[in-house]
Order: structure tokens, then C-alpha cells, then sequence
């Protein structure tokens, strides 16, 4: 046979694996190197290496690409995350440094004691300004915690650990934390609320007047770009919602705290605050009334001196009062079962009963209007009393409780649609008789 139709013959045979191909070997963390615009930097196999690492990244990204003048805070931030999203440092391991350098400046080790040889200067803690110079760093922390979701748990531990060991930082720096967790929330960085705001429930720091000062700071900071509501409802899921636990014990009294938050220039927690308080006198006040008028139907004196020591001690605005003591006395009706004429004889008779608590409260036309619209709505939600408004209407009048202006006002300016058409028709012929004996007057 021809040596030449076998292409074997005469050259050595080659193992099979010689021909598979072979997977490159990626390098391990400890022949790694992390490339950089200046220099190659190892990657860390420790806390301290992993913090000074991070310093000098920060560092490098504080130039432009040309390397001739220095970026803005938010340009240098975004630098540097791009430096951060090329490296590879452990950051599922390392995750709690990461955020402490930013927020302190270095890492500190399990004694407390500051690990590593360099310190990043500018960082939370130490930023010059208020919000302006610290929300760069919580853009960068959006950056980072959209590509890599698992350092929130880190973010969270270590604001947490910054929050419990509030009483060791300056009033300054404590006022740069405050900051940072305003706009953590502000800007749904994703920690839960709850897992924060409990920390704040410090009663040595509470007796202190830290706490006080703490969450001022913030609530101006969170309000700055949210509504109180959005305030409240945070607050809330950490059960923190009563403002009145961040004050010291002495000082938990309505006077003190509107002296407080009116210095501090939170007109709206003032004025949530009344609210509250309001709410809170007007449901006990109505329990009270209905409590009264229920057991003594004849005592109109007494509900009197029993609704205005409530709306003296409360600080109750009559505009909230007069729906109370009108649903008060309606309270102790019953209307459910009762056709069109047995409620109305009911409605009626007990509007005449007590008029005079009524007509206590409603002393302008102004507040005798705010009346007339509650009537109205009652009337709307109880359905065998819609054809009966006018008649409440005109008895009121009799008793001089709703002045002709104040009905007339309503019936030409009333906004409220629900049911006014109804209404209307049955107020026409009063109406009517009202202009008529008003012209008469002015002839």
C-alpha cells in the first residue's frame, strides 16, 4: 500500500484530548487586579484592604477623563460607580464596608477600632451643607442597589448600627444621619420603615431631648419633598405615629409641642398635631352627648355646659362641632324600620327638643350654613328623611336657630349636589314665602 494514502503513517498519533479544547483558567481573587485609569490595584482578602480599596477608587474617579479638572460631587459619584460596576471586589461579603466608608469615611473592626490605612474625607457624616451635599451619595446607593438589590440588607445594617449609636456622633453629624434617612425613604431606597424608624424608640435618648432634636431634622428633611401624609403613613408602619413619645416626658403637652415645631418651622405637624387632637375630642365629646341625650331628654342645659367645657378644654372650632352635637341628638332616634311619616315626626320632634343646643353652636351665618349642609347630608344617607329636609329646615327657622340669610345663602350658593334636587323642590314654597316677606321688609 501506498505510505501516502495513510496521513498517519509516518507521524506520531496524537492522545484524543489533544484535540478537545481546553476551558481557560479564570484568575483567582488572589492573582486578580482591578484596572483603574491610574493604577492596578489587588484585589482585598481582608475588611481594612477591602475599605482602603474602595477610598482609592473614590479617589481616581475625582478627575475627569482628561485628568485636568475636578467633576461636581454628583458627576464624581457616577464616576466612581462606573469604576465600582468594572471591579471585582466581593461586595456580597464586603457589603456593610462598602457603606460605612461612604457614610463614616473608613471600616471599623469588631473591638469598634478603625481597620485600614487610608479615610475617604468626604463622606455623610462629614459632607459641608445640608441636602444638597448628601443626596449625591444616597444617587449613587440607587445606582448600586439597582444593579446589585442584595446590599440593601447592608445599607439597612448599617444605617441601623449609625442609628443605635447616635448619642456617640456630633450634633452636626447627627444632623447629616437625620438627612440620609429622609431621603432614604424620600427616594425608596427599599428598606422596610419599621426596620429603622423602631430603632428611634430610645428612651434614654427620648429623656435626653437627642431624640427630639433627631427626628426634627428629619421630618424637615422627609416634608421638604412629601406630604405629612406620606409622613404619617411611614410612620405609622413602625407604630411611631404619635409625635408626642419623641418628647421628653415633662414636655408632652399640646402647648410644647406646637411651641416646638412652630420654632422649628413645621407649620404642618402643628397643624396635623390639632387635628388629631380634634378628632380625638370630638369622638369622645359625641360619645358623651349621645351618652346624655339618650338617658336625660330634657336636658338641654346640661348638654350645653357638657359640649362647650369640651370644645374649651379641647380647643374644638365650631365649624367640627356642630356636626357632633346635630349627630348627637340623632343618635338617639331610630329611623331604620320606620316609614316616611313616623320618621319624620320623630326627626322633628327632636330638633324642636333641642334647638337651643343647636342654635349655641351655630351663633354666625356662616356656622348656620355649615349646619344646613350637615342636615342636608344626613337627610341624603336616611332615605325615609330626604322629603323631610325642608320641614327640619323650617322648624330650625322658627326656633331661630337658621337665620332667612343663611337659608337663603344656601339655597342660591349650596354646593353640596348630593340629594339638592330633591331638596329643592320640597324648599321651593319656603323659599319662595322667605323673598317674598324679605321684599315686603325692604318696601
Amino acid at each position: 500500500a501506498n505510505d501516502t494514502a495513510h496521513p498517519s503513517k509516518g507521524k506520531p498519533i496524537q492522545p484524543a484530548h489533544a484535540f478537545m479544547s481546553v476551558k481557560e483558567q479564570k484568575p483567582t481573587l488572589g492573582g486578580a487586579r482591578i484596572r483603574t485609569r491610574k493604577r492596578n490595584i489587588a484585589v482585598p482578602l481582608d475588611k481594612g484592604s477591602f475599605a482602603d480599596t474602595v477610598v482609592t477608587l473614590y479617589l481616581d474617579s475625582k478627575e475627569d477623563e482628561e485628568g485636568k479638572e475636578e467633576l461636581s460631587p454628583q458627576h464624581q459619584f457616577e464616576a466612581f460607580v462606573k469604576i465600582l460596576e468594572t471591579s471585582e471586589l466581593d461586595f456580597s461579603r464586603y457589603g456593610d464596608t462598602l457603606f460605612e466608608v461612604f457614610f463614616t469615611g473608613s471600616a471599623s473592626g469588631s473591638s469598634g477600632q478603625e481597620v485600614g490605612e487610608l479615610k475617604l474625607e468626604h463622606n455623610v457624616l462629614s459632607a459641608k451643607g445640608g441636602t444638597e451635599s448628601i443626596k449625591p451619595f444616597m444617587v449613587s446607593f440607587q445606582i448600586i442597589l439597582r444593579r446589585r438589590p442584595f446590599l440593601i440588607k447592608n445599607l439597612e445594617n448599617v444605617v441601623k448600627r449609625l442609628l443605635q449609636q447616635l448619642e456617640h456622633y456630633s450634633a452636626d453629624q447627627q444632623d447629616k444621619l437625620a438627612i440620609a434617612l429622609a431621603l432614604i425613604f424620600s427616594m425608596k431606597l427599599g428598606i422596610p420603615p419599621e426596620n429603622l424608624m423602631l430603632v428611634l424608640h430610645n428612651d434614654q435618648l427620648v429623656a435626653k431631648g437627642t431624640m427630639l432634636r433627631f427626628v426634627t431634622n428629619f421630618f424637615k428633611a422627609y416634608l421638604s419633598t412629601n406630604t405629612v401624609e406620606e409622613l404619617m403613613g411611614l410612620l405609622k408602619k413602625s407604630k411611631s405615629e404619635d409625635l408626642m413619645l419623641f418628647f421628653p416626658m415633662q414636655k408632652r403637652t399640646p402647648t410644647a409641642f406646637k411651641a416646638h415645631f412652630t420654632e422649628a418651622d413645621i407649620p404642618v405637624l402643628v397643624q396635623y398635631q390639632e387635628r388629631k387632637l380634634a378628632d380625638t375630642g370630638l369622638k369622645d365629646l359625641e360619645a358623651a352627648l349621645a351618652e346624655h341625650i339618650e338617658e336625660t331628654p330634657n336636658g338641654v342645659t346640661e348638654a350645653i355646659e357638657l359640649a362647650t367645657a369640651a370644645k374649651k378644654e379641647k380647643s374644638l372650632p365650631d365649624n367640627l362641632l356642630l356636626p357632633v352635637v346635630w349627630n348627637s341628638i340623632m343618635s338617639a332616634c331610630q329611623f331604620t324600620g320606620k316609614n316616611q311619616q313616623q320618621a319624620s315626626n320623630t326627626a322633628l320632634r327632636q330638633c324642636k327638643t333641642w334647638a337651643k343646643l343647636l342654635g349655641t353652636f351655630a351663633a354666625n351665618q356662616r356656622l348656620q350654613v355649615e349646619l344646613i349642609n350637615t342636615i342636608q347630608m344626613f337627610c341624603y344617607e336616611q332615605n325615609n328623611l330626604m322629603k323631610v329636609f325642608h320641614e327640619i329646615i323650617h322648624l330650625l327657622y322658627e326656633c331661630d336657630v337658621c337665620s332667612e340669610e343663611a337659608i337663603l345663602h344656601w339655597a342660591k350658593k349650596g354646593t353640596n349636589q348630593k340629594g339638592r334636587q330633591v331638596f329643592m323642590e320640597g324648599m321651593r314654597p319656603f323659599l319662595k314665602w322667605l323673598e317674598e316677606a324679605d321684599e315686603e321688609d325692604d318696601e
